[in-house]
């Protein structure tokens, strides 16, 4: 009973930002400089990563942040609920990050992400989505940004295994800018198939960057998920399992 209090009085802030963060933001945000733009938008995530913490009982539990580097890169993560989607924006601003373009029809919240220069990718069509990336991808860390990936392609319950997807890791060796692994239990405490939260421990462990000059994607992409995966032994309640899912469309 005291998670569902805890998780009606989260998603009552969580609304109550969006409604007024799309009318105080969204009407400033396109005249400002891109990185300015981010400082503003990003007030919305802070809110909620704090919001989160105070009304459902979480710690988190950060490690590695000093890690990053001062150039753009490529971050590949775990994916498992929304909560990731809300901190990676704010791990290394101005970040770019990969999703599915029915997220920015999204009345208001869909607005603003739209003025974050995501690469929007239409999941029925693989093949266009997988050019579109890398293209977008390239063109987006020549601009300076950062590239947000998650490599299953979709969110995965903890305790599932899904097969990581190349696209992250090709788009950084096109580049030659490092990837950066950061796996999490997010969605032990934020369920990403159910509402209800759960009060505990979020932990969030940023790797080294990985080298990518000279290296195949393939590669730099068993790396990543040996590493992911060991930290998610790690760090999660729920055992990893050895099956591996089919990949998912990106």
């Amino acid at each position: 009973m005291l998670n569902l209090l805890r998780s009606l009085l989260f998603y009552s802030g969580y609304f109550m930002a969006i409604l007024v963060c799309g009318i105080l933001f969204l009407p400033v945000a396109p005249l400002l400089p891109l990185p300015a733009r981010y400082r503003l938008l990003n007030l919305y995530n802070y809110f909620i990563l704090a919001w989160f913490r105070w009304t459902c009982g979480v710690s988190y539990r950060i490690q590695g942040r000093e890690r990053l580097p001062q150039e753009p890169c490529v971050i590949l993560a775990n994916h498992q609920c929304e909560w990731e989607t809300i901190y990676l924006q704010i791990l290394k601003p101005p970040v770019c990050t990969v999703l599915k373009q029915e997220l920015l029809r999204i009345p208001i919240f869909g607005w603003g992400l739209r003025l974050l220069h995501p690469i929007g990718l239409d999941r029925t069509k693989p093949a266009r989505a997988m050019r579109q990336v890398l293209t977008q991808g390239v063109a987006r860390l020549n601009e300076g940004l950062s590239v947000l990936i998650f490599p299953e392609g979709t969110r995965v319950d903890p305790g599932q295994r899904r097969r990581y997807n190349k696209s992250g890791a090709v788009i950084a060796c096109r580049a030659g800018v490092p990837v950066i692994p950061v796996a999490h239990n997010a969605g032990e405490r934020w369920p990403g198939r159910h509402w209800i939260k759960k009060p505990g421990v979020l932990s969030v462990v940023v790797g080294e960057p990985i080298a990518t000059t000279g290296r195949p994607p393939e590669e730099v992409l068993a790396e990543v998920e040996t590493w992911i995966e060991a930290q998610l032994k790690e760090i999660s309640e729920v055992p990893r399992p050895l099956e591996v899912k089919p990949p998912a469309r990106e």
